[in-house]
């Protein structure tokens, strides 16, 4: 099992990267939340991986964290949640975010990512929910006070009613310094980064 790569970054796109290892090029499918993080072409770049062998295909998966690998390991082991569909929500939602989503059994995020219907969301908060605390763990999605979190919440889900993407959300908030503002102003300090 190949657990880590360091190369050079040789090319990437938002679903796709290529790392030159000492002359070996490891192809890797990730998330968009990866390719948001990565540095810039032919610089040196760490990724954790997790590879899928099946009778038809070898696949690697990349991941900028911890967080995000232990996640894509937990979804693929959700009844109907194959590699493809974890990586497209890691792509909707960053780790922190579906975190949320399932302790606050939030469907409309959920079935907001491309290829989630409603009985994959329902799978997805029950089957999940135990396994929170686990993907948590793995490399700081940092806890906040039930205060602080439900105005969190509500930013989140007024910015996804308007309209904007889950995981465009996810990251302007993640932006905002003061995460303990009340939800209108968390609401007000995002949309000036989402315009």
């Amino acid at each position: 099992m190949i657990g880590r790569i360091q190369g050079l970054l040789i090319e990437k796109t938002d679903n796709y990267m290529l790392v030159d290892v000492n002359g070996i090029g490891y192809e890797m499918e990730i998330p968009l939340s990866t390719f948001v993080a990565l540095p810039t072409l032919n610089e040196l770049v760490t990724i954790h991986t997790h590879m899928v062998v099946r009778e038809d295909a070898q696949l690697l998966f990349g991941f900028s964290s911890l967080s995000e690998r232990g996640l894509f390991r937990s979804l693929i082991k959700v009844n109907g949640v194959g590699p493809k569909l974890a990586i497209a929500i890691l792509s909707g939602l960053d780790v922190a975010s579906f975190c949320r989503c399932v302790k606050n059994d939030d469907l409309k995020a959920l079935v907001a990512i491309s290829g989630v219907g409603k009985k994959t969301a329902e799978r997805l908060i029950i089957e999940m929910r135990d396994r929170l605390p686990q993907v948590e763990l793995e490399d700081g999605v940092a806890p906040q006070s039930s205060i602080s979190m439900d105005n969190f919440v509500d930013a989140e889900t007024a910015l996804i009613g308007l309209g904007f993407k889950p995981i465009d959300v996810s990251r302007a908030l993640g932006l905002i310094e003061d995460k303990q503002d009340s939800a209108g102003s968390l609401i007000k300090q995002a949309l000036k980064i989402l315009k």
